[in-house]
């Protein structure tokens, strides 16, 4: 399940807004390109926020990151099979809403899958399939239903020695939300974040506009092959055309199905909408894992979520109450919206 990001940004120089202060700061933060754009009354409020929500990933990251020593994270793996660990009450609660997640999706989605994230490799130097009997040996270390949380001690305790938890899935769209708390605190009542492929939007852009957001062509991320509208809300693709590994002629995208830890197949990207960027991250890694008709059908039962598939055909598939715009190959229209993807 783990997830490079990408996020071309195209609309910027052509909307006005209400409030004219604005600057855009572009950071590498949690190992992806962030994008933090706030507008308010005066310079000094948007330098003080983007300083106040950088402070803010770092501090998300110190937390959740496994790939830091000393996080509350690496500190749960490092006790797998030994010990409950003591952890904060925000990293507690949003593990607990990651097992949420998981029953809901019958196991799609599972942060334990970062025990099997050393098994494939998608930076161009895997040769061949992993041994059989190594997946099989991951497999019975990836189960949601080994985390075990204590909620009157805020513990969590991995059951079996060798057990992983990794947040990849959900972290940048958490650190999104907290970026977007933290600088409408400080009077920032409009502006984007785009965290990877996370964006969350908050007030609107000219009186009357909504957010025009392009969808990403799988085969040249670079260009959008549909736009839809949105008000402020969150927007998140996960997509497997940036990083995958081609293995005896057969392309395998870097999404992993945590329920067999093989990547998964039929789908180039999902692109969820929602009000929440946790949640929209979370639903993508989801929905791509569970597969066009189980995806759709359960994001159609959803309230206030809906979705953008495109298949290995290169065929959209929507959920019900989406209206999405294609464009032609002509299209000029292309360049005046936010075109996502990863």
């Amino acid at each position: 399940m783990f997830r490079q990001s990408v996020f071309l940004l195209l609309i910027f120089p052509l909307v006005v807004w209400a409030q004219p202060k604005h600057r855009t700061e572009v950071l590498l933060l949690m190992g992806s390109r962030f994008e933090i754009t706030p507008f308010a009354a005066n310079d000094s409020i948007v330098d003080a926020a983007i300083l106040a929500a950088v402070a803010e990933v770092k501090r998300v990251e110190g937390l959740i990151s496994e790939w830091i020593p000393q996080s509350e994270i690496s500190k749960i793996n490092n006790n797998a099979g030994i010990k409950p660990v003591v952890v904060p009450d925000e990293l507690f609660f949003l593990i607990k809403r990651c097992l949420k997640i998981s029953e809901l999706t019958d196991g799609a989605f599972d942060i334990s899958w970062a025990a099997a994230r050393h098994t494939w490799r998608f930076d161009g130097t895997m040769s061949g399939l992993p041994d059989p009997a190594v997946i099989d040996s991951m497999k019975k270390l990836v189960n949601y239903k080994d985390i075990v949380l204590d909620d009157s001690a805020k513990t969590v305790f991995l059951r079996n020695k060798g057990m992983a938890i990794g947040l990849g899935a959900i972290g940048k769209g958490y650190a999104a939300n907290r970026m977007k708390a933290i600088m409408l605190s400080m009077g920032v009542e409009n502006g984007i974040v785009i965290a990877g492929g996370d964006l969350i939007a908050w007030g609107v852009p000219e009186d009357g506009k909504l957010w025009p957001i392009g969808i990403a062509n799988p085969d040249n991320p670079n260009t959008a092959m549909a736009w839809f509208a949105v008000g402020p809300m969150a927007v998140v693709t996960s997509g497997d055309y940036e990083h995958f590994a081609i293995i005896d002629g057969k392309r395998y995208g870097h999404i992993i199905d945590p329920r067999t830890c093989y990547p998964v197949e039929g789908i180039r990207s999902v692109t969820i909408i929602c009000a929440d960027a946790e949640l929209a991250d979370a639903l993508a890694t989801s929905v791509f894992v569970l597969g066009v008709e189980s995806g759709i059908a359960l994001v159609n039962q959803l309230k206030g979520v809906e979705c953008v598939i495109v298949d290995d055909k290169g065929e959209m598939i929507t959920s019900t109450n989406l209206n999405i715009n294609r464009y032609s190959a002509s299209d000029q229209q292309q360049q005046h919206s936010i075109t996502i993807g990863r």
